[in-house]
């Protein structure tokens, strides 16, 4: 396919043509033209939006859909779908599915189901063998096949010698091992974080420690053993200050941080709404100050929406028994702009792939069309039907969102909201 994508202003700091209105000209999946203006040609589709603002293709380091074995959450086709018109060209697929992706032929299948999707989806392997946190699982086998990384999906890693010999492992091949800050005895029962809103209605809660205890033991093995250590879902103070601390000591240590621990706090929960039962849970409003600024900063590399499909059957029921898990990719970036400066929220979508060596080309002539398309300033009260995916378990029913992603241009596919 080839597009002109007219009167867009680009936004990538790295691009001779940040800031400037200009015409974009793509053939053949590159960007072949950037002037101010470029005439029409015929067989080429014109793609013109009010307030059309384009930047590098945004990434997502941590998306559950639910194929194989939980399809009725989430197709891969139906998923990607939703990502691409989420404005994500570039995600890490959880290693959460049935069977768990622990052998180098589960990974080769994921990566030749995904092949022809219209955005490049990344498998996670799973660090042990069905996830048990017992055998550490064939993970050179799994990289050799397409695996991004390894992790067991919001387990923890319990065993210490296992992280130990995993990071010593990887160093063989510069992989990434993925390690879940929860300690699984100090979190035993809660459902919320504990506090004062727990304490207020009478719900078990996870304390802060529970992160800070993990991510302080995994630190002391990284010093130990050397390697490439991710801490997802950081949701804490206290563990922002240790991750920040390892970074000042040079050690390969990356993190993200979800959607969720930036725009809610606990209080949220006060209301039993199961949609905001996730997991590490929703924090205190320090926390969610203390994460803001972490991002700001640069200790924390990138945001997930930490998009977790669930059907309906799993969440309207009792808080206690709900699964834990909210819908993330169509609100993260209406919901982030609300809260960051807008080049800020650019940085933080798309400078995250580098630290899974994943190409994020700039914009500009000769790259490849990496894109996102949206327009800032528009104002979205966000309800059920601006959903796309199968799932309707959203945190942010209701909420305002500030701007609107239009689409998405890689591999010389157009997809847009239109």
């Amino acid at each position: 396919m080839q597009i002109l994508l007219k009167n867009v202003t680009i936004l990538d700091p790295q691009s001779p043509f940040h800031s400037s209105s200009q015409d974009i000209l793509i053939q053949e999946g590159i960007i072949r033209e950037i002037s101010p203006s470029i005439s029409a040609i015929k067989g080429v589709k014109t793609v013109s939006f009010k307030n059309l603002h384009v930047s590098r293709g945004w990434f997502d380091p941590s998306v559950s859909f639910g194929e194989p074995g939980y399809e009725e959450r989430e197709t891969l086709s139906n998923g990607a779908a939703v990502a691409a018109k989420s404005g994500f060209t570039k995600i890490l697929l959880n290693s959460n599915t049935d069977p768990v992706p622990d052998s180098a032929s589960a990974i080769g299948n994921l990566v030749q189901m995904t092949a022809t999707l219209p955005i490049a989806l990344h498998p996670i392997g799973a660090l042990t063998v069905g996830s048990k946190g017992e055998q550490m699982a064939s993970l050179y086998d799994m990289h050799s096949n397409g695996a991004i990384a390894f992790g067991d999906h919001k387990i923890s890693i319990d065993k210490g010698n296992l992280l130990k010999i995993a990071l010593q492992y990887c160093q063989s091949f510069n992989g990434r091992v993925i390690s879940f800050p929860q300690n699984k005895e100090l979190a035993v029962g809660g459902l919320m974080h504990e506090g004062v809103s727990s304490t207020k209605i009478g719900m078990k809660g996870i304390p802060s420690m529970a992160e800070s205890v993990q991510i302080s033991r995994d630190i002391e093995i990284l010093k130990y053993t050397g390697g490439k250590l991710h801490i997802p879902y950081l949701s804490t103070a206290d563990g922002l200050e240790l991750i920040r601390s390892a970074k000042w000591l040079g050690l390969e240590l990356s993190c993200s941080v979800g959607l969720p621990h930036l725009v809610f706090e606990d209080r949220e929960l006060e209301s039993f709404d199961p949609n905001f039962k996730v997991f590490p849970p929703i924090r205190t409003k320090n926390d969610q100050q203390a994460l803001r600024a972490g991002l700001l900063d640069g200790t924390i590399d990138m945001v997930t929406s930490m998009h977790e499909p669930m059907n309906i059957e799993h969440k309207k029921i009792e808080f206690e028994n709900a699964a834990p898990g909210s819908l993330g990719l169509e609100s993260c970036f209406g919901m982030l702009n609300k809260v960051f400066p807008l080049d800020h929220v650019i940085n933080f979508l798309t400078r995250g792939a580098k630290q899974f060596d994943i190409p994020c080309p700039i914009v500009n002539i000769g790259e490849k069309a990496d894109l996102c398309l949206f327009d800032p300033d528009v104002s979205v009260h966000f309800t059920q039907d601006d959903l796309k995916s199968t799932s309707k378990n959203s945190a942010y029913i209701g909420h305002d969102h500030q701007g609107k992603v239009l689409g998405t241009i890689y591999n010389g596919n157009l997809i847009t909201n239109e």
